[in-house]
């Protein structure tokens, strides 16, 4: 604890405040060589033209446009709209009056957003020393200048620096108008990306740039209070939303350039393992092939369009070198099942009270959960393109940690991580899918053998399925106890695949330390129960595993307010009302409480009918969910969903609302229908039809309401998934007196 000592809370408030508001702010001019020099933390400032300002890394203005830049990698969640707005906001500038660009890869966007997950801290702990180890995770992520997009941290990371930079702005603008006018800034007024005088005079902000470059930046400005937003807090259309409903907006998978050729691959389905051999006698013959190409661990085709591309690789004949990991399925489970020991043990990660002690009083329960590995599955398959020249490489593609693709962009081909280029993409869907780095690897590879070609991969449906790095399998072994109408303990462990100790260290930045992932949903309950621990396993020898939409959390919430609703109805309690008083953090109760009255909770629904509770806490986001179903001749069907969260400030509430419904979504259909089995070390279910989202006519109504009680500003990309699979688990029960275990849910009764 010596660091975290010496951190003192006066330091702890100072030193966010100055890295919520900014990076180097500055205002530089390509015209001003010691001024760009002096600017390295701003890395707009070496790309500016003539006459351009840019007062921090979010703002750039020229003579001819806005620029304002979206720091987080857009994978569906509104990152392209809401970041804008933010800095809009401030700015006062109007949707339509400035063009959105994505960050490149620059220690100047580090993610703010991480230091309370990488505290070792319940979310809800607001202590002396919590907030002492978040500013030590604060400082270390400065250090690191780490720059992702993940664990709904996009509006956590960017609320407060954001708004700044849009405040700064908006403020040295006025400054530039004044000393051009003469006109004190005091009676100077923006509105519409234009600098107001008293006179009704109204200057754009284009044609000030050149004055604001050469003024010093007007660093004190201060955000607007919140009753005084315009556009933020406020419904509103996302900014992105008519290009892609009139399939405007270009993805990832829709970019091309003059002279490009067209790649795909096939890729040992044994996941990590070289090829041995092959045989493309089939394919050198068909329509369109350029190139058959030998990569790391599989082979490319080259052609002039995509679908030959695809056609061809199909046709090689590979000799894959077999998995390290159990060529079949079953054997997994018994790897998990195995992995209950010491050698295994991840972390303890809470002890309160005596458990054994309290397990061996009253009625006593055990039970043993199971999750399997999923998929991401989004829309939009793996792809890229890449030019690889003598001197470097540039690489186009969507991806939400850009410093990383550099790293192993630059690893496969033999350059240095600043040899290559990096444009982020819009990209359709992610799910965790984009943290991983197959396509960018391979891509390199390609392009390398094919210098001064323009290289567009696009990974078959097939081939991305058989290539997903899956969410982590999971086992978990619960025992509690009940007496006198109360849960007196409960022992909850769980063996799993590491998802995030296995991302970092393709990343390559391997840790020895425990998976921490693997805590969420286990560790952070915020019941009163006197005798709590919690522990993991971490299984080895198993399919590599990585982040999927909440992580952890995923699972573990699943497994916990599976358990939880067991010992609650042991106790003779009622689901909801148990929680309610059990809850020991007060705005986590009213999260309770809301979804309570919007449900209008009262207690059983009568033959055929049940509703499940489950209360998740996830990157620090309370969530609860009611799911309410009803038994027909047919199977199960979800009739309505109620989900209240608390995020602290509802920064954007149709897309607040949107994210929820889709977590939801999401969650509901993953529990219900979806998993990844092995057979001979590959993956069997290699479509969509294999591996099913929720159907449309499977889905209920769901309403939404967003608190705004917590200290802090949440995330809510993820939150909504973990509680929605205990929460129908606990539903089912209800109705039919029948207690799920395991996912997908289809493996034991129908939905329709």
């Amino acid at each position: 604890m010596g660091d975290l000592q010496r951190i003192s809370r006066r330091a702890f408030v100072f030193g966010s405040a100055a890295i919520a508001g900014g990076i180097a702010f500055g205002s530089y001019s390509n015209a001003e060589p010691a001024a760009t020099t002096a600017a390295n933390g701003n890395p707009l400032a070496a790309g500016l033209g003539p006459n351009s300002v840019s007062f921090n890394p979010w703002v750039e203005i020229s003579p001819e446009k806005i620029t304002l830049i979206a720091q987080h990698a857009d994978i569906g969640q509104g990152v392209g709209s809401v970041q804008p707005i933010m800095i809009a906001e401030e700015m006062d500038l109007d949707p339509g009056q400035f063009e959105i660009r994505f960050a490149g890869p620059s220690p100047a966007y580090f993610n703010t957003g991480f230091a309370d997950e990488l505290a070792p801290f319940l979310a809800a702990d607001q202590s002396h020393a919590a907030e002492e180890a978040r500013a030590a995770a604060l400082e270390n992520l400065r250090k690191s200048g780490l720059q992702m997009t993940g664990g709904s941290s996009t509006i956590p990371d960017t609320y407060e620096k954001l708004r700044m930079a849009g405040a700064v702005a908006r403020e040295t603008l006025k400054a530039a108008a004044a000393k051009r006018s003469g006109v004190a800034v005091a009676d100077i007024r923006t509105r519409s990306g234009q600098v107001i005088l008293p006179d009704g005079t109204k200057i754009p902000y284009v044609e000030l740039a050149a004055e604001a470059a050469k003024i010093p930046p007007v660093l004190d400005a201060k955000p607007r209070d919140p009753s005084k937003w315009r556009m933020l807090g406020k419904p509103m259309t996302r900014l992105d939303i008519r290009s892609k409903v009139m399939g405007e907006l270009k993805f990832g998978i829709d970019l091309k350039m003059d002279g490009m050729l067209f790649a795909s691959v096939k890729l040992n389905p044994n996941k990590g393992q070289p090829l041995k051999s092959y045989d493309a006698s089939k394919a050198q013959s068909m329509p369109g092939v350029k190139k058959i190409l030998e990569i790391k661990n599989g082979v490319a085709v080259v052609a002039t369009n995509s679908w030959y591309a695809m056609r061809a690789v199909e046709a090689i004949d590979c000799k894959w070198a077999p998995s390290t990991y159990p060529a079949e399925q079953a054997d997994h489970w018994k790897i998990l099942e195995a992995s209950f020991k010491p050698k295994f043990l991840g972390k303890e990660w809470r002890k309160i009270g005596n458990v054994d002690a309290g397990l061996k009083g009253g009625t006593q329960l055990k039970a043993e959960y199971r999750a399997p590995y999923v998929a991401h599955q989004p829309l939009e398959p793996l792809n890229g393109i890449a030019i690889v020249s003598d001197k470097g490489m540039e690489i186009w593609v969507g991806h939400q940690s850009p410093q990383a693709v550099q790293y192993v962009a630059a690893t496969a081909i033999g350059l240095k991580p600043g040899q290559v280029t990096f444009h982020n993409q819009w990209t359709g869907g992610s799910f965790g899918h984009r943290l991983e780095f197959e396509n960018v690897r391979v891509l390199a590879e390609i392009a390398n053998q094919m210098k001064g070609t323009p290289i567009k991969l696009v990974f078959s449906r097939e081939e991305d399925f058989l290539q997903d790095i899956p969410r982590q399998i999971s086992v978990a072994r619960y025992k509690g106890s009940v007496k006198n109408g109360k849960i007196v303990a409960a022992d909850l462990q769980l063996a799993a695949t590491a998802p995030l100790k296995g991302l970092l260290e393709r990343m390559g930045a391997p840790s020895k330390d425990p998976d921490a992932q693997l805590a969420a949903g286990l560790w952070n309950v915020y019941y009163d129960i006197p005798n709590f621990r919690a522990t993991s396993y971490e299984a080895q020898g198993l399919s590599p595993s990585t982040t999927w939409r909440s992580v952890g959390a995923s699972t573990a919430g699943f497994f916990t307010e599976s358990f939880i609703d067991e010992l609650i109805h042991a106790a003779g309690l009622d689901p909801m009302k148990g929680r309610i008083e059990m809850c020991t953090v007060p705005h986590y109760r009213k999260v309770l409480e809301t979804v309570a009255e919007m449900s209008d909770w009262k207690g059983p629904l009568g033959k055929g009918k049940g509703r499940g509770v489950a209360f998740v806490e996830s990157f620090g986001t309370p969530t609860a969910e009611v799911v309410e179903v009803t038994m027909t001749d047919r199977g199960i069907r979800i009739d309505k969903v109620w989900v209240a969260v608390d995020v602290g400030k509802v920064v954007d509430p149709i897309n607040f609302q949107n994210q929820v419904q889709g977590g939801v979504v999401w969650g509901l259909g993953h529990a219900i229908n979806c998993e990844l089995t092995y057979a001979k070390g590959a993956v069997q279910q290699t479509n969509y039809h294999h591996h099913e989202a929720m159907r449309l006519y499977q889905c209920p109504e769901i309403e939404v309401r967003g608190l705004e009680n917590d200290p802090k500003v949440r995330g809510v990309g993820e939150p909504p998934v973990p509680p929605a699979a205990p929460a129908l688990a606990n539903a089912i029960f209800a109705a039919t007196g029948r207690r799920i275990r395991e996912m997908p849910f289809n493996k034991f009764i129908d939905f329709v």
